[in-house]
């Protein structure tokens, strides 16, 4: 089995278990970023959405049930699956040509052997093109399941307003208003199903609906590459320090891998983060924005975040996703690391084992 196709299923298996754990953070973070309040409301109460993130997670809880926080799991281990699988695999096989040309390069005098941090930009940038590409559907459908409770209750409050101005435009308020009234806070939002959501994005936009958000996600591929090449320099450093100590060079721990992988996922969230507020915001229903906050496209999208929200905007979250994301991304280097080791050593057992036959 090559080492591309060893580090994609152990990619996909890290990938699956870290998605798992993290997932209800990962839910109130996205509610987070699409919720939309334009300035001039600021001044008055606070959104539904407001609040810290274990305040979101007890409302959630409270208005949903636990389910709440798992709103679009499936489909989201279906595509962490391919997104890992297919990142890893295609990431392990241009590092494989990068340290082959790097080891050219040294027979022919030019370097040390070794790969610098451009050549590990590129290569992730490159893993990460493929994967954003081929896996965006996927996770169009997931920030709509997970935003759909949210986008049901904008349109509820949407009604109540109209009903309101109706009544109040005509002088007229009875029983047959308050029945109505009444009638849209018991509503509760409908099954919202991977079928349910595919349909409707289909519905909406064709078949490119389900490419919405691709540009600031195409771009958000230097957010990977930034973590790969803080965590394979640190690890590199770290694999050059053992060995200069004579510990072996693969003498890394599963903690220090753990801490690199947060390093690496910290500083990466934080410089890419006000992309990935639009991407969801684009992915998400356009009913949370009300009839002002809708995006035509990326640019309209980024226009409008300053105009009516203001820059705090795009930070919407932040605090959530660093901890969602840098804690998943630590179990995802983690346990991907450990079933590399888990499938050579099972590979070498198969091996001797052949031998034995043979013999």
């Amino acid at each position: 089995m090559s080492n591309a196709l060893v580090n994609g299923l152990a990619g996909a298996g890290g990938g699956i278990i870290a998605q798992i754990i993290s997932y209800p953070l990962q839910t109130v973070n996205t509610r987070q970023q699409t919720e939309r309040v334009a300035k001039t409301k600021r001044g008055g109460r606070s959104p539904p959405g407001a609040g810290g993130t274990l305040v979101q997670i007890f409302k959630v809880v409270r208005g949903e049930g636990w389910g709440g926080l798992y709103s679009g799991l499936k489909p989201s281990l279906l595509g962490t699956a391919a997104s890992q699988g297919i990142y890893y695999y295609f990431y392990q096989v241009f590092k494989n040509k990068a340290e082959a040309i790097a080891i050219a390069h040294r027979n022919n005098g030019r370097g040390d052997g070794t790969v610098g941090m451009f050549s590990w930009l590129v290569v992730a940038a490159i893993a990460g093109s493929f994967n954003v590409l081929l896996t965006n559907p996927i996770w169009v459908l997931v920030t709509r399941m997970q935003t759909h409770t949210q986008a049901e209750r904008k349109v509820i409050e949407a009604k109540r307003e109209a009903l309101l101005m109706e009544a109040s435009e005509s002088n007229f308020i009875g029983s047959t208003l308050q029945d109505k009234l009444a009638q849209l806070d018991s509503t509760k939002p409908s099954p919202y199903g991977t079928l349910h959501a595919a349909r409707e994005v289909y519905n909406e936009a064709g078949i490119t609906g389900f490419w919405k958000g691709i540009i600031p996600t195409l771009i958000m591929v230097c957010n990977p590459s930034i973590q790969f090449m803080i965590y394979e320099s640190s690890l590199k450093h770290l694999r050059a320090k053992r060995s200069s100590n004579k510990q072996g060079i693969n003498n890394v721990t599963a903690l220090e891998v753990f801490l690199l992988g947060a390093l690496a996922k910290l500083g990466a969230t934080m410089s890419t983060y006000p992309l990935l507020v639009v991407k969801s915001r684009l992915q998400a229903k356009q009913e949370i924005g009300g009839s002002m906050l809708r995006y035509s496209g990326t640019f309209d999208a980024i226009m409008k975040m300053i105009r009516f929200e203001g820059l705090s905007s795009f930070y919407k979250g932040m605090s959530t996703k660093i901890v969602q994301s840098v804690f998943a991304a630590s179990v995802l280097f983690m346990v991907k690391e450990e079933l590399v080791k888990a499938f050579v050593v099972l590979a070498d057992k198969c091996q001797k084992f052949r031998l034995n036959i043979v013999k």
